[in-house]
């Protein structure tokens, strides 16, 4: 098995900012219809389309997890920024968190199925349910957490330069 990346210290990656979840969508897409895409982290294309649908899914179905009291905590002091900043790469998830949201192996094709069809429940579902770090957020919140969530994971999915 390969030595981990810090992901911290990557570079390259894409600059990206979604002002909505059509904007994730439309990035998912143009990547599907690249055949050569190259990821500079951990995760291949398929797990991280994988661990957004998951996150996607989650909003409306549940974590099926609890975060520790005391990052929920810290967590409310930082919601502006959470939902407006940038998400910074090499967050460790707690060990819950990490069983429910980390990715296994997953195909190229596989990943596409399962974001596109979580991307299209977001647009029709109206139900979700508090965030486990921030509790109870507005659809427009749910939607700016995914925004920031999708800008950090597909920001390592470069396409191959050709020629």
């Amino acid at each position: 098995m390969a030595e981990a990346i810090n992901t911290t210290k990557v570079t390259g990656r894409r600059e990206l900012h979604f002002s909505s979840v059509e904007d994730i969508r439309a990035d998912v897409e143009k990547l599907a219809a690249d055949a050569n895409l190259h990821t500079l982290g951990n995760w291949s294309a398929g797990q991280i389309f994988q661990h957004l649908a998951v996150s996607f899914n989650s909003c409306m179905d549940g974590f099926g997890f609890a975060i520790p009291w005391h990052m929920r905590f810290v967590a409310k002091f930082f919601r502006s920024r959470i939902l407006q900043g940038r998400m910074g790469p090499g967050f460790n998830l707690p060990k819950d968190a990490a069983e429910k949201l980390l990715p296994p192996p997953t195909s190229l094709q596989d990943g596409l199925q399962n974001i596109r069809h979580a991307l299209d429940r977001l647009k029709t579902e109206t139900q979700r349910v508090p965030s486990p770090f921030l509790g109870v957020l507005t659809h427009e919140e749910w939607n700016q957490i995914h925004c920031r969530h999708s800008e950090l994971h597909l920001s390592f999915i470069v396409p191959e330069k050709s020629g």
